[in-house]
């Protein structure tokens, strides 16, 4: 605001100064001249118009402030919409209309338990045409992995949402065990209603965010500091900061030394809505591709067929949901049963070889308390909503 203020005051500054001239220049042709008024006259003008230049030349030198202010308010109008950043250097020419998102209302019935059975498994059905043209080429359509929609590689790239890299991970995983994510399930930001991001909004605000930016490890423990500062007006705990410094790492899987914005908001989305909403509210929102996953995940871990399982496979689901990004990608003959977490008996187990991850051992409490499935289902929610967007950062890391 201090930029625009100086820029506003300038243009201000070369207007009064070009007025002054003008007044001055007529009254010298009105008032009888002597040579020490003329003198003083031309020193006065010639210090009058200098101003104007340099008030001139100070107004166009650099980018000017209502371009910064108009790009500025772009982006927060794109967090808002939910559009993501927008791309550069991109042939608008040739592109098609974007989506107009619609972020979804809370309904009356979202607080109550979703009715998922165990027993009864899903059909799972993609649309046979493509979700951006409705044309229908068969073998070229791509599904995505959380929902029912298919798309084409060329409609995806005239959209903006294939470029680069990611035109190669979406031929060569969206026919895999693997899966990839359309860019309506990608953005975890979508899930939130308005009213919870007008509130995710001001505290960015609040806390200085710039949107579209990547953080460092310093200013996101800056930014987790002062949101824990305003939400219980005392200074974060260091366990709870270290914590945080994990989740860095966890959204930094590449050790770049800083995450990108748009994993940043997933992250920070996921977060807000464990804080707003209960986790039977979360339910309602897994589709049935996810629901179907969580079941076979659950039975797979479930050895004796008694409906419970124990605290610490519950555990082992949470840091292990749904690998995205296996170096050795599974064929997509695999049976849909053996995505997401695998037990060490599980058939899948086999071809996987050790777990990318080391799962801390169960502790005598956690052997002892049983879980059963709405009970996964509700301490899996969160992580499995999380796993959605393709990138390979973990958007929320699981508790050890």
């Amino acid at each position: 605001m201090g930029v625009l203020m100086s820029r506003r005051q300038t243009v201000e500054r070369v207007q009064k100064v070009s007025l002054a001239v003008s007044a001055f220049k007529d009254g010298l042709r009105e008032q009888p001249s002597t040579r020490r008024r003329a003198e003083a006259g031309t020193a006065r003008q010639g210090t009058l118009e200098q101003e104007v230049q340099e008030g001139e030349e100070e107004a166009s030198a650099g980018p000017s402030q209502p371009e910064e202010s108009s790009a500025s308010k772009a982006a927060w109008e794109r967090l808002r919409d939910g559009r993501g950043v927008e791309p550069e250097e991109f042939d608008r020419a040739n592109r098609f209309t974007p989506p107009a998102f619609i972020r979804p209302k809370r309904e009356l019935h979202d607080d109550e338990p979703p009715d998922i059975s165990l027993k009864q498994r899903e059909q799972i059905l993609n649309d046979e045409m493509c979700e951006i043209c409705e044309v229908w080429t068969a073998e070229s359509l791509f599904p995505c992995r959380i929902c029912h929609r298919v798309y084409h590689d060329g409609c995806l790239r005239r959209m903006g949402y294939l470029q680069k890299d990611s035109a190669v991970e979406v031929t060569e995983t969206a026919h895999t065990e693997t899966g990839w994510s359309c860019y309506y399930c990608d953005n975890l930001n979508l899930l939130l209603t308005e009213e919870e991001m007008y509130s995710l909004m001001e505290t960015l605000k609040n806390c200085k965010i710039i949107p579209e930016s990547c953080l460092t490890l310093d200013d996101f423990l800056h930014y987790k500091h002062q949101v824990h500062k305003q939400q219980f007006e005392r200074t974060m705990p260091e366990a709870q900061e270290e914590q945080a410094a994990l989740q860095f790492n966890a959204l930094d899987p590449d050790k770049k030394g800083h995450i990108e914005w748009q994993d940043f908001l997933s992250h920070e989305s996921i977060q807000l809505l464990q804080k707003i909403r209960p986790q039977n509210a979360l339910l309602w929102l897994l589709t049935p591709k996810e629901r179907e996953r969580a079941r076979a995940a659950f039975l797979a871990l479930d050895q004796d067929n008694d409906g419970f399982i124990g605290e610490g496979e519950c555990r082992q689901a949470r840091h292990t949901w749904f690998r995205k990004h296996q170096k050795e990608m599974l064929s997509c003959n695999v049976s849909i049963s053996h995505v997401g977490p695998i037990s060490e008996g599980s058939p899948a187990s086999s071809r996987n070889g050790k777990s990318p991850e080391k799962i801390l051992p169960a502790t005598k409490q956690e052997e002892t308390r049983s879980i059963d499935w709405p009970g996964f289902l509700r301490e899996n929610v969160a992580y499995i909503l999380a796993a959605r967007p393709n990138s390979a950062a973990l958007h929320l890391q699981p508790l050890a």
